[in-house]
């Protein structure tokens, strides 16, 4: 991972993962054979997502992490219903790996796990992998295993569901600021203080940073669900949003603009009017390429392309929502690392399952989430 050509932006990606292999919100540098993901003073930071989803399988990335007071890495899987499997690092604890699993992103901090005795993991080149099947994660660095667990120890008796990761998820890399005066004092305990923003790092190279050379994508072996990948695009059928409700089909996934869903994905930004008077998008001002979320254009109406607005890849938003049997979805705002998704119309509380229900996240994407490539390699 020499060059940023095959990075996108947010706001230029719509689905189309033949144009890119990762999505980028931040700022990514070339440098010396590999890519850094940048955090400026009083920024959120950088986040880069594949722009294809894998189905269990196994993931390797080599990288240098961040270091500095409150500056965390991460290194995850997180699928749209919030299923996550996590590799984080705090700057201030460069000898060791954080590692944690989440199922839709219900908070048991219960499920972390830390792999301690690494050499300065700043300083350092170090492989970093997650293998990732229906019955096990295992966590390993530079070939060595680090954690395991097993499905079967994650049964939930009280909700009557297994606390796994079990969903379609894209690979995301990042540093964010732990440490910001924004976030709760446990968050900025955590991270190891509050973040300096006026530090040597910073008075040197203008912002802090971890660093990717190589990230590689195997995806998931079998003819049968759950975990294939012979399709195009994973859709939900169910609001529950576990194993059994995915979909590996053909739905497309590539949108006009970022106005569009799995329900409407050809639909653009307002045109401005032969009057000269602008039709505002309510909603919307200032979100697309042109003023009041209209379309850029000339005097005749022509119009430019937008922006996915909502964490790009190869069809997914980073959250979505779908009813039995479709693939819509809301628009989802983008607020630093996270969406804002309110439920689609049509779908109650009590057809979800516990995760769902506290995150409001669920099933099919705002492009119908498209499947990982096996085997693919960035170098």
């Amino acid at each position: 991972m020499d060059s940023t050509d095959r990075i996108a932006n947010v706001r230029d990606y719509l689905g189309d993962p033949s144009k890119a292999d990762f999505s980028v919100q931040g700022e990514v540098v070339e440098h010396d054979g590999s890519v850094l993901l940048t955090m400026a003073p009083r920024t959120v930071g950088t986040v880069m997502a594949s722009t294809v989803y894998m189905w269990y399988g196994n993931v390797k990335a080599r990288m240098k992490t961040g270091t500095g007071r409150g500056v965390v890495s991460a290194f995850i899987l997180l699928s749209d219903v919030k299923d996550e499997i996590d590799y984080e690092w705090v700057g201030v604890d460069l000898q060791t790996a954080q590692t944690n699993y989440y199922f839709q992103g219900i908070p048991d901090y219960t499920h972390s796990g830390n792999i301690t005795g690494l050499s300065n993991t700043f300083e350092e080149w170090h492989t970093y992998e997650i293998d990732w099947t229906p019955e096990k994660i295992t966590w390993l660095i530079d070939g060595e295993v680090g954690r395991t667990v097993e499905k079967k120890t994650t049964w939930n008796e009280t909700a009557n569901q297994w606390d796994y990761p079990q969903t379609p998820a894209r690979v995301q890399l990042s540093i964010w600021p732990g440490g910001a005066d924004t976030n709760a004092e446990g968050t900025i305990a955590w991270a190891g203080g509050r973040i300096d923003w006026d530090s040597e790092d910073i008075q040197r190279d203008g912002y802090y940073y971890a660093a990717v050379s190589e990230v590689e994508i195997s995806c998931y072996k079998t003819d049968s669900a759950p975990g294939t990948n012979k399709g195009k695009s994973y859709i939900y059928s169910d609001a529950k949003g576990t194993n059994d409700t995915v979909v590996d089909g053909d739905k497309p996934t590539i949108l006009k603009s970022l106005l569009g869903s799995g329900l409407d994905m050809d639909k653009d930004y307002a045109k401005e009017s032969s009057s000269g008077t602008q039709e505002v998008i309510p909603g919307l001002s200032g979100g697309g390429p042109g003023t009041n979320g209209q379309a850029a254009g000339d005097a005749n109406g022509g119009s430019g392309s937008g922006g996915n607005g909502g964490g790009g890849n190869g069809g997914s938003s980073t959250s979505g929502n779908g009813a039995t049997g479709t693939d819509i979805a809301p628009v989802c705002t983008v607020t630093g690392f996270t969406q804002d998704c309110s439920n689609p119309a049509g779908i109650s509380d009590d057809s979800q399952n516990t995760g769902v229900k506290q995150e409001r996240a669920l099933g099919a994407s705002a492009f119908a989430a498209l499947v990982a490539v096996a085997g693919m390699i960035w170098l």
